[in-house]
């Protein structure tokens, strides 16, 4: 992809030429990187992160996809054991469940690649732990906002983990594939079933009529057992899921989901698509001039307006809100939005710099590293600008679900921009999986760290030095901001919490599917329940009194 991108680095050929140290040459296993991936040039390589064996199929030969292995029975037990697990334990929510449903699909992806002659390589393990422990966001958190991003992380990571590949394509396209094996992971499947079977009903029916009689018999001495002892009866309610009559095509559609969903993975992993195999053409080198022109006038404006934020910073803020005639709150609100927005379009700026870069000599990349990398280096201290006046915003304001998230944001890209950077001196073909690592780590620390509990602790906080509050808003949060609310005086503490707790109800959710934010807030309802005494009313005007001081 570099090669399409930016002119070539010297650096990068050099580097080239050891890649067969540790095994992961182009010669071996068509991986022309050395970092044990299996995702280079040669006959096996393309885009996996295990290696694959030739013979691609004549029309999907431009992409190397193969037809996979024959099925193997560790993989469809995997894949019915997915299946058994989605429908016993994701109707009731998603928590820690999820987490147990994908450790048998990720199990199935492992015996299909073995069967299709792949070998695990480091960056596998490290998408495919990663995906995982993205998993843990639902388990511990009960907002539903950043365990979906969790969730839809963890199948981007799951994608790179079972196609491989090092470049943008592949980065930005693996999910594609997962979609496709949808369609032919089941029909694979089911094709492994048949040979099994030999394509006879009557083995088919023997093994269904074995499993009707199996649960026939847990059925009706799981019942007995219960009936005659009480403390076996709790255990089993507790350790087994609702399997109602009246939830019966629920089950059935997750039971099928599961099955699909893990049968997609393991098609995904003995025939994945080599996306590193997409060819992005180049760009039209520019001549110096009118490349660098643009770029350097652009990178003066980034100087002098960095100039004025450190002259405001050692200068104060009074003597700019003074001559602006703006409110501390507006000057705040004001700036963060537009840096966000330069920051987008400077890493806009980049990738078309990059891509119309002049590629003469050594002389055209040391000119595109000098300006660029200025141009980045000024676009940092933009972005602690920006982090700064969002700072400023929640100092006017409060900490809201759009200003942590836009914050976020914004301190990531700053993160890219450094991997930019790096990219410059050192080369850019670990770029794309760098920064898809980046995204992960940070969707992953933007769940540990609970959102609803920072925005409810630093609102709080808020409240204690300033004595405004935005009530309605605290009780719109989830259960996670509990513990921080449970922190304020009487009358307000209830007022805030009574929402949540209505919302909360009465437990009836098995543990499986309760998360432990969830769980944290039920024992504090519970030993400290918001008072019976604070009505409707009185929080009404409490909400008015806090929100509108002066």
């Amino acid at each position: 992809m570099t090669k399409a991108t930016a002119p070539e680095d010297p650096s990068d050929r050099e580097d080239t030429g050891s890649d067969a140290d540790d095994g992961g040459g182009e010669g071996a296993d068509g991986d022309g990187d050395g970092d044990m991936d299996g995702e280079g040039k040669g006959a096996a390589g393309g885009g996996a992160d295990w290696a694959v064996p030739p013979s691609p199929t004549p029309w999907t030969a431009d992409l190397g996809v193969r037809e996979p292995a024959p099925v193997r029975t560790a993989t469809l037990w995997a894949a019915l054991a997915t299946g058994l697990l989605s429908m016993f334990l994701l109707g009731d929510g998603v928590a820690v469940n999820l987490l147990l449903v994908a450790v048998p699909a990720a199990v199935a992806a492992y015996f299909a690649a073995q069967a299709a002659g792949r070998r695990m390589r480091a960056w596998t393990v490290v998408w495919a732990a990663g995906g995982i422990g993205l998993l843990v966001v639902p388990a511990l958190r009960d907002a539903d906002w950043p365990s979906f991003l969790a969730v839809v992380s963890a199948i981007a990571l799951g994608s790179l983990a079972l196609h491989g590949g090092r470049s943008w394509p592949a980065v930005l396209l693996g999910p594609i594939g997962m979609f496709n094996s949808l369609v032919t992971g089941p029909a694979w499947g089911w094709r492994g079933v048949r040979e099994r079977f030999g394509g006879r009903r009557r083995s088919v029916g023997a093994v269904l009529r074995a499993l009707v009689v199996t649960a026939v018999l847990l059925l009706v001495f799981g019942a007995l057992f219960a009936g005659a002892d009480a403390a076996f009866a709790d255990l089993l309610g507790d350790l087994m899921p609702d399997a109602s009559v009246s939830g019966g095509p629920w089950r059935l559609v997750l039971l099928a989901f599961g099955v699909v969903g893990a049968l997609a993975a393991a098609h995904t992993a003995a025939a994945p698509v080599q996306w590193d195999r997409v060819q992005v053409p180049a760009g039209r080198p520019r001549g110096r001039v009118e490349w660098a022109l643009p770029l350097v006038v652009l990178t003066a404006l980034f100087a002098a307006f960095n100039a004025v934020q450190l002259a405001v910073l050692f200068g104060g803020y009074e003597a700019v809100l003074k001559k602006t005639g703006q409110t501390y709150s507006e000057y705040a609100r004001q700036g963060f939005w537009q840096l966000l927005l330069v920051t987008l379009l400077t890493l806009l700026v980049v990738v078309f710099a990059l891509r119309w870069a002049p590629r003469g000599d050594a002389r055209d990349w040391t000119l595109v590293r000098g300006v660029l990398g200025t141009l980045c280096a000024l676009a940092i201290v933009v972005v602690a600008s920006a982090v700064r006046r969002m700072d400023m915003y929640v100092e006017a304001y409060g900490l809201t679900r759009l200003r942590v998230s836009v914050l976020a944001v914004e301190m990531w890209l700053g993160v890219v921009i450094v991997l930019i950077m790096a990219a410059g001196v050192w080369g850019a073909r670990w770029l794309p999986r760098a920064v898809a690592a980046s995204a992960a780590v940070g969707v992953l620390a933007f769940g540990l760290v609970s959102p609803d509990g920072l925005i409810a602790e630093r609102n709080v906080q808020r409240y204690e030095e300033t004595g405004k509050f935005d009530l309605d808003y605290a009780g719109s949060l989830s259960a996670d901001a509990v513990p921080a609310l449970d922190k304020l005086k009487e009358p307000l503490r209830s007022c805030a919490l009574r929402p949540i707790a209505n919302d909360l109800g009465e437990s009836d959710d098995p543990w499986y599917a309760t998360s432990w934010g969830e769980a944290r807030a039920r024992d504090i309802l519970r030993d400290r329940p918001p008072a019976t005494d604070v009505d409707w009313s009185a929080c009404h005007r409490l909400s008015i009194d806090v929100t509108h001081l002066r």
